[in-house]
């Protein structure tokens, strides 16, 4: 074959590479295989289809189990970029600069074990742990995250490895969005780590259209060498939160969350419905139940400014059967949300009303008390052991305050609580806005909270109100209990009981009925 024929098969082939990076993977990409080293890219179908994504793509994102060679791949796509295009910046962030530094080295690899011909005159100018750069000026630039990643680069294709373990990558994406909109690229590929965080953000909107990601599934068994034999064996010594996390890309099974997620699903399919009635400017209170003049009800709420990112909050529970009949979260000032409170608790049979006292709370609770609201609820200045009598003397300021004091010591008491009753079953709630919250209500750092770029408004007024109705009912029980011994026989006289007052919806265990009607306190009898 003469030379000129040689250098046109070559010339075509060149041609075939640089227009078809599926061809150009299959014949010329060689990998670095954990055991049988060098060997050629050999892509599985899903693989294939993924690579064609990205080109048909700007921007794409990858929700992935463990061990499908995405990595691997895009790091053969990053290098077919910079062979084919010049002046192409790739810059690659992920959770340490180590893990970014693996991309680089991929590329590396792969560009050192490329026929002569293919390399031509791309010869690398720069060539470093953290950096690769041909002839070009196409380049590939390793960095771990940080909130100004990126700032100095014109970057051409953001590769984002781990999104979803990336603290702070929405300031990273908001800060490398204005230098990719002219024409750039992102390719963000991550195993789920719970829900709330960017990567599930971006991921769900992609997959309802919401934003210009193309959205790609990556479960295990896409891997055509993988069975439920091999699912078994892997999955055999790992937990259910492991399982969900790096092979079965499940959001929802992977996080950290407070509520199991099984039990958010259970109660999704159970008892989440639409409200019957919407109220209030914007129909952001919510009502599932009228008032039943024979129930006792708690409204626990938790006020913020009006003015910022967090809501004002209320729910209405029926103390009794543990159910939520109305909830409420929008944006409004102080004094009109302590206004709505004394109106929809006045409604609820004069509800016990239960507030957050802390920072913008105290005006609310003021405003509730220039009411003359009867029944806002007091805490107790120490939550030591709480004894009933000192509860019970709640008017007394030397012992407590209005409103509910969170503090170090009851903030855990109260998430506690509003787990137990939901993962017991024992509490229905209705609304999908609560639901969303619970399931980005997760534990960081040892304290459960809300992902970072969201709220936890509607779960802890629920929390506070749980806790109260427990502890509330418990010292009523226990001053009944202590009422009726005091009296001992009295009952035989012809006494019918505590009188139920209408006006408060709670019943008094000092006063009594006699059955000729007259209603005698005996309140004396506790000293």
């Amino acid at each position: 074959m003469s030379q000129a024929n040689i250098k046109e098969i070559i010339k075509a082939e060149y041609i075939k590479c640089a227009t078809d990076p599926v061809h150009f993977f299959r014949k010329y990409c060689y990998i670095n295989h954990p055991t049988k080293g060098r060997v050629l890219f050999h892509l599985y179908p899903f693989q294939e289809e993924v690579l064609n994504d990205f080109r048909g793509h700007r921007f794409t994102i990858i929700n992935k189990s463990r061990q499908l060679g995405i990595s691997t791949l895009v790091a053969g796509f990053s290098l077919w970029t910079m062979l084919f295009q010049k002046d192409k910046t790739i810059l690659c962030i992920a959770t340490k600069q180590e893990t970014a530094r693996g991309m680089v080295e991929k590329v590396q690899f792969m560009y050192e074990n490329l026929p002569s011909w293919l390399k031509g005159n791309q010869k690398p100018i720069s060539n470093n742990k953290l950096s690769f750069q041909l002839a070009n000026n196409s380049r590939i630039v390793a960095t771990s995250a940080a909130s100004d990643a990126g700032r100095s680069y014109a970057v051409s294709l953001l590769l984002v490895d781990e999104a979803a373990f990336i603290e702070g990558i929405d300031k990273i994406y908001t800060s490398i969005k204005p230098t990719i909109a002219t024409g750039g690229g992102i390719i963000a590929l991550s195993s789920p780590n719970g829900v709330g965080n960017w990567f599930h953000k971006m991921y769900t909107e992609a997959e309802i259209g919401k934003n210009d990601f193309k959205a790609i599934k990556l479960p295990w068994n896409l891997h055509p060498d993988r069975d439920e034999n091999w699912e078994q064996r892997e999955k055999a010594n790992m937990s259910p939160r492991e399982v969900a996390q790096e092979y079965d890309c499940d959001f929802l099974g992977s996080g950290n969350s407070v509520v199991e997620p099984d039990i958010l699903s259970f109660y999704e399919e159970t008892f989440i419905q639409n409200p019957i009635e919407r109220r209030f400017l914007g129909g952001d209170c919510w009502i599932w139940a009228y008032p039943d003049y024979s129930k006792q009800y708690v409204v626990c709420a938790d006020a913020a400014r009006g003015d910022g990112s967090d809501f004002s909050t209320f729910h209405v529970i029926d103390a009794i059967n543990l159910e939520q009949v109305a909830e409420y979260k929008s944006q409004i000032d102080t004094r009109s949300f302590g206004n709505m409170l004394v109106s929809v608790a006045a409604e609820y049979n004069n509800a016990l009303l239960v507030v957050e006292n802390a920072n913008v709370g105290w005006d609310v609770v003021n405003t509730i008390i220039e009411k003359n609201y009867p029944n806002l609820y007091y805490s107790p200045r120490s939550y030591g052991e709480m004894h009933m009598d000192k509860w019970l003397a709640k008017m007394d300021s030397e012992q407590t305050v209005p409103g509910f004091t969170t503090s170090t010591k009851t903030r855990p008491l109260v998430i506690s609580k509003m787990e137990a009753y939901i993962r017991e079953k024992q509490f229905i709630f209705r609304s999908k806005r609560l639901l969303e919250e619970l399931r980005i209500f997760v534990w960081m750092n040892g304290k459960a909270q809300a992902q970072n770029g969201y709220n936890d408004d509607l779960v802890m007024a629920l929390g506070i109100g749980l806790f109260v109705r427990d502890t509330s009912m418990k010292f009523y029980q226990q001053s009944v209990d202590l009422s009726r011994q005091m009296i001992g026989g009295i009952s035989k006289t012809g006494i019918s009981g505590p009188i139920f007052h209408a006006s408060t919806g709670f019943k008094n265990p000092y006063q009594i009925e006699m059955d000729n009607g007259q209603v005698e306190d005996i309140s004396w009898l506790l000293g």
